[in-house]
């Protein structure tokens, strides 16, 4: 009897052992899991901190060029950026899904006016295309948004932007 029950014990301690390992190593695990996502997490926020930075860095003519490949990589094709001086308040023609576009790009250190909406409105019917919008690394003032509701004229800020940068990771 007295051997069986330190054989008991043994086999007890021993299964003890193994929980306590188990959860040893569960508890590695979830530590190195949790590590691992937050690099994941901290890598992705300096990213979109960089690109960021990037949006407000570029040059006027650049920001068109960026804005140009941005659409093309989201599906719109005959993509064409317009010449600097006399594109009556359009930047970049596309198409995408048999509607035209004619889109007007703002490369703002604040918030983006009326004044580009009227340009879009009239670089619309300029070069006769279905769909006017601005694109701008920065956001729009309330009037530009009720101006841009009235005359129908689409708005894709830094938000609308950063969200299409995403996409394309």
């Amino acid at each position: 009897p007295r051997v069986r029950r330190q054989r008991q014990m043994c086999i007890r301690d021993r299964s003890m052992l193994d929980w306590k390992l188990l959860a040893g190593a569960a508890g590695i695990v979830a530590a190195v899991v949790f590590v691992i996502w937050l690099i994941f997490f901290c890598a992705r926020r300096i990213r979109e901190h960089l690109k960021g930075r990037e949006l407000d860095a570029m040059e006027g003519h650049d920001f068109e060029y960026f804005c140009a490949d941005l659409l093309e990589d989201h599906g719109f094709k005959s993509v064409e950026v317009t010449r600097g001086s006399g594109d009556y308040g359009v930047d970049v023609l596309a198409e995408k899904e048999g509607v035209t576009y004619a889109v007007q790009c703002k490369r703002y250190d604040g918030p983006v006016g009326v004044k580009a909406v009227q340009e879009a409105y009239a670089g619309r019917d300029y070069y006769d295309r279905m769909v006017g919008a601005v694109m701008t690394n920065q956001y729009f003032t309330e009037p530009a948004v009720k101006a841009a509701k009235k005359l129908k004229i689409l708005l894709w800020d830094r938000g609308y932007l950063e969200s299409m940068m995403e996409e394309e990771e």
